[in-house]
């Protein structure tokens, strides 16, 4: 499903979790968690970063020192504000693997480092960052490269040269540690987003449920409207043979088609997305089932979308007005085109049928004839759209249909 969600209403009595898990709010929680087990590593270590500047070369173990500080004061205010935080998790992993592959160019004094140079202590922080911030693969190589790195270092005399066994064990720490974060995060990433699928899934499961009652619903309504209104009014009208009789079979039409509309409006909330791509197939596959084709123009239809009633609105409207330019405009001699275009400037959905046909005056189209009034603007009407007819005898007819309508469009058809 999209952005657009079907909400389903809880049973009585039941209680609903308030936060639902799924891969969003996991990133969240991820993200501030992480952030502030950084932050508190950090104010442990920053004593023994600000010990050993003196061992370090000037003004360059000093600036370090404020950037990787300064990251770690910074990333959990975003980490609350949900603001870049990835992007401020991985460009601060990178600067601490370019601060351990430095020391050996910064130290000075290997002694006066003490026990342990202070990127040791960071050395778990900087691989949780980078589980949360960079893909798996990524993540798995920057857990097995820092400490690797940090090994080597910690074996030459300016990490303090407390040779290979030493140096090979602290690396070792270091990557199981990583490898344990790592591994919880992927764990909990890929649950959350086996949640978010089936939660998808059972949406559309639902929607499709919706509609398929829908149409069974509708035809029931039809069944009953023709046998109890159409059907009655029908036999009136055969048998009308006074003015009062004819006033009566007249006022029954009325009724019928009103109960017609009523079943038309009463449709479930279906909340599903259908892509216009494939509306504009419908489109033209009708347009192409023509005695006299309509000339396509299809333009930028392959990356919106719209609701399934929407569609279907359109496809009706769109299909009626070919329907009247081949019944009023003319034969094969009238010049036909059709033009869809997606995210015009107008409207996501911009359709236009036009011909070269006959034409006509709207003032002079009978009320009885249903084709303009109700098949098109009015179905259209309902789902927030807008069809706007231009004729003139002679001069053929446009039909222009948008979607979503507007003010201006409204102003502009009538």
């Amino acid at each position: 499903m999209s952005e657009t969600d079907v909400v389903e209403r809880p049973l009585p009595g039941a209680t609903q979790p308030r936060n639902p898990i799924s891969r969003a709010r996991f990133e969240r929680i991820a993200g501030r968690s992480v952030s502030a087990f950084g932050l508190v590593f950090g104010l442990q270590t920053l004593p023994a970063a600000v010990s050993q500047l003196d061992s370090q070369k000037e003004p360059w173990g000093l600036a370090v020192v404020i950037i990787v500080f300064a990251g770690l004061a910074i990333i959990p205010v975003l980490a609350i504000i949900q603001k870049f935080v990835k992007a401020a998790m991985g460009t601060l992993s990178v600067v601490f693997l370019v601060a351990i592959i430095a020391w050996p160019f910064l130290a000075l004094d290997p002694d006066a480092i003490g026990e342990k140079p202070w990127v040791w202590f960071l050395c778990s922080v900087f691989t949780a960052f980078a589980a949360v911030a960079y893909p798996l693969w990524l993540a798995t190589a920057y857990t097995f490269v820092v400490p690797i790195a940090y090994g080597f270092i910690r074996a030459l005399p300016s990490g303090g040269g407390v040779g290979a066994e030493i140096a090979g064990l602290d690396a070792l720490y270091a990557i199981i540690l990583g490898g344990v974060i790592l591994v919880i995060i992927a764990m909990l990433r890929q649950a959350a987003s086996t949640v978010d699928a089936a939660q998808s899934q059972a949406l559309a499961k639902y929607a499709n449920a919706v509609r398929q009652h829908a149409t069974e619903v509708e035809r029931v309504q039809v069944d009953a409207i023709v046998h109890d209104s159409v059907l009655t009014t029908l036999l009136s009208a055969a048998s009308a043979r006074t003015p009062e009789a004819k006033e009566l079979a007249a006022r029954m039409a009325s009724d019928a088609i009103g109960h017609l509309h009523a079943a038309e409006a009463s449709s479930p909330e279906d909340q599903s997305l259908v892509g216009l791509d494939r509306l504009s197939e419908r489109i033209t596959t009708a347009a192409e089932a023509f005695s006299s084709p309509f000339e396509l123009d299809v333009r930028d239809v392959e990356v919106h979308t719209l609701p399934v009633n929407v569609a279907e609105a359109v496809y009706s409207a769109t299909v009626q007005a070919m329907v009247n330019s081949m019944q009023h405009a003319g034969g094969a001699e009238v010049g036909r085109t059709l033009a869809i275009r997606g995210g015009s400037p107008l409207a996501t959905v911009h359709i236009v049928v036009a011909d070269t046909g006959r034409g006509f005056d709207s003032s002079e189209v009978p009320a009885e004839r249903l084709g303009l009034r109700v098949s098109i603007r009015e179905r259209l009407s309902k789902v927030g759209g807008h069809a706007r007819i231009e004729s003139e005898p002679g001069g053929g007819t446009t039909v222009t249909i948008l979607w979503p309508s507007s003010e201006l469009d409204a102003e502009a058809g009538s």
